[in-house]
């Protein structure tokens, strides 16, 4: 009875002591949580030059924080966060296991304010190179991220602060830079059993816009929908970017949906949709006009693993009329980056592609009509590891194919005399007629079949052989574009340099590229233009040096002659200088003959010119950078300023 009497005494002792240490926590838990906060802040403070303060922060109960008067004032700068109250409650057991999990929130007089005077700005700590302190890495090498974790905690910690019901009032965040600002006010946002919706104004200087935003929040499902679209009937207009990068997006509903899931290996997968109705688009960069999109629409599948990052081929992309399924994978291995791209779109309606090409984006295309089917094959895998094993493979294949009727631009242009403007830096320089009225113009019989086959040989040797394009070339270009670190090569053939400079010069920017690709393949698979007409123009428009267009040009520039009279040397001096042509006086010394670093290029086109038959074996042994400029180039090599090219009445 003793020995149970002194375990009864032991247990109510532990028990009272126990309940005495909880009713101690209860009633210390403000002081304990303001230790805490006053910490962590004061950490914040010294490491980025803040002041925080707030009037008051404590618990209501066991779960319930309640925050008023908070500020946040870099130093020396303008104030950067204030909030008047919040009241916030948690998942009490959730907190027990360090977790946090948001279930109601309300907050009101919330301002965010960056504002920029001259170089000085509220926010620039965060651009600040941390303390040396902070940043010392441990001598101990560091293992290697592992990406589905990190992207785990975050979508986490997003989840955890997304409540199931809460009332968010006088929201304002506002970017001033000197006398330009824009600010983002929503006068309540409300979330009421997982939905939300609110009205936000934007305001950017003198221009008001009032947008509607609503959607779901769901902890549990780990899932977030939203869609965003204007209260009256004018387009969302995206601010700040119009100021701060010379571009306007605009639209008229945008909508986004996320769902979480993790797998049985710790992989973590995202699904959702992003769709976008009645898109505009303007940079200088991607075109000189509008780009129009009635619909797009992606319905995405991620996987994320430890150390890679996979878009699945079960992904969809839809714009206007047109469905593919684009598969991507990135992987890091032992510091490098693996990259593969891929899609793969079987036998489908040509029309359907042209159709749904942006407007804008492909002015030269725009109202083509098609008939019969494409089929579309893309590979691009890259390993930085290897940069050799690079593969690059694009096929686009048709079946029954013509084309009905062009749009805004005859693509059979080339094949009859047509008038060329010739442009630099977007500026139009020469415009001259390609055909027989132009008294500069060579037909490709009257020019010398060495010069013809020197600049084959130089620029695209298999040209009257291949459809437009050299997936090899283009492959050895971006290869060692990637090694460089720039572009340095291009890959391009004749056929592409035509389309560039007879359709798209004027418009260099980053669409240019696809709509050169789509031009080529329908110039070469029609046959819009024979090969033989197509050279004729390509040299009959080709710069050869300041304001000089054209081999007739060229020729009595720097030799005073005709094309049909020019030697071996000449005609491989004058295939080496289309890249540069500017530049032709880098390729002479002082005394005005050419540099021997040349001898190489000339002896590997002496050699191709050879295996083509233009010239005999020995005479190809006996080429050497030799030439005499005699023509008003000599006088650019002299230093005095070179006479301007420019057409006489007669060529217009």
């Amino acid at each position: 009875m003793k020995k149970n009497s002194k375990k009864h005494i032991l247990l109510l002792s532990a028990s009272g002591g126990l309940l005495i240490c909880l009713i101690s926590l209860y009633l210390s838990r403000n002081a304990l949580l303001r230790s805490i906060v006053d910490k962590r802040t004061s950490h914040i403070e010294q490491t980025h030059g803040l002041r925080i303060h707030y009037d008051n922060l404590e618990m209501n109960g066991l779960n319930e924080i309640i925050l008023e008067g908070l500020s946040v004032v870099p130093e020396q700068r303008d104030t950067l966060l204030t909030l008047t109250s919040t009241r916030v409650k948690l998942n009490f057991w959730k907190l027990l296991s360090r977790k946090i999990k948001i279930r109601y929130v309300a907050a009101d007089g919330i301002t965010l304010a960056f504002t920029k005077r001259d170089s000085v700005a509220n926010y620039d700590f965060l651009f600040r190179k941390k303390p040396e302190y902070l940043t010392r890495k441990s001598p101990q090498t560091a293992p290697q991220t592992n990406y589905a974790e990190r992207i785990n905690k975050i979508l986490n910690l997003c989840y955890g602060f997304m409540p199931e019901n809460g009332q968010l009032n006088n929201i304002c965040i506002t970017e001033r830079k000197n006398n330009n600002f824009v600010s983002l006010t929503l006068p309540s946002f409300i979330i009421k059993e997982n939905h939300f919706q609110s009205v936000i104004t934007i305001q950017e200087d003198s221009l008001a816009q009032h947008w509607i935003a609503n959607g779901e929040l769901h902890q549990h499902y780990n899932s977030l929908k939203a869609t965003l679209y204007s209260s009256d009937s004018l387009k969302v207009s995206i601010p700040y970017i119009t100021r701060r990068y010379g571009a306007k997006i605009t639209f008229d509903t945008l909508s986004y949906s996320l769902t979480k899931e993790i797998g049985s290996s710790k992989q973590v997968y995202l699904k959702g949709k992003a769709r976008v109705n009645g898109l505009d688009v303007f940079h200088r960069a991607l075109s000189p006009e509008i780009i129009h999109l009635d619909r797009g629409q992606l319905c995405y599948e991620m996987n994320i693993n430890g150390h890679s990052f996979e878009l699945d081929s079960t992904t969809i992309v839809d714009f206007n009329k047109l469905q593919f399924h684009p598969y991507l994978r990135a992987e890091k291995e032992k510091g490098n980056w693996h990259f593969t791209a891929a899609v793969n779109k079987s036998w489908f309606p040509a029309d359907d592609l042209f159709s749904s090409l942006p407007k804008g984006l492909f002015s030269n295309l725009e109202g083509i009509k098609t008939s019969g089917e494409l089929a579309y094959h893309f590979l691009l895998d890259i390993d930085f590891a290897q940069l050799d094993s690079l593969k690059l493979e694009s096929e686009l294949k048709e079946k029954d194919f013509h084309i009905i009727s062009y749009g805004a631009t005859s693509l059979s242009k080339m094949s009859d005399e047509f008038i060329y403007t010739a442009y630099e830096n977007g500026v139009p320089v020469r415009t001259f007629p390609i055909g027989p009225s132009c008294k500069h113009f060579t037909p490709l019989d009257s020019i010398s079949p060495i010069l013809r086959m020197s600049v084959m040989q130089s620029e695209d040797g298999a040209f009257f052989y291949h459809r437009g394009f050299l997936p090899d070339a283009l492959r050895e270009a971006l290869i060692y574009d990637l090694q460089v670190k720039r572009f340095a090569r291009g890959g391009s053939t004749i056929t592409m340099q035509l389309v560039k400079n007879v359709f798209l010069n004027r418009n260099k920017n980053f669409a240019r590229k696809l709509e050169e690709a789509l031009i080529v393949w329908l110039i070469e698979n029609e046959r819009l233009t024979s090969k033989e007409r197509m050279y004729e123009v390509y040299l009959n428009i080709v710069e050869w040096g300041p304001l000089v267009y054209g081999i007739q040009e060229a020729s009595a520039y720097y030799f005073k002659k005709r094309p049909s009279q020019l030697t071996t040397e000449e005609s491989i001096f004058l295939a080496s200088i289309i890249p540069k042509p500017k530049h032709f006086r880098s390729s002479f010394a002082e005394g005005g003959q050419l540099k021997e670093n040349m001898e190489g290029y000339y002896k590997l086109i002496a050699k191709r010119l050879a295996q083509q038959g233009v010239i005999s074996e020995i005479e190809a042994d006996s080429i050497r950078p030799d030439i005499q400029v005699t023509g008003d180039a000599r006088n650019s090599l002299a230093g005095e300023k070179p006479e301007s090219s420019s057409p006489t009445a007669e060529e217009q």
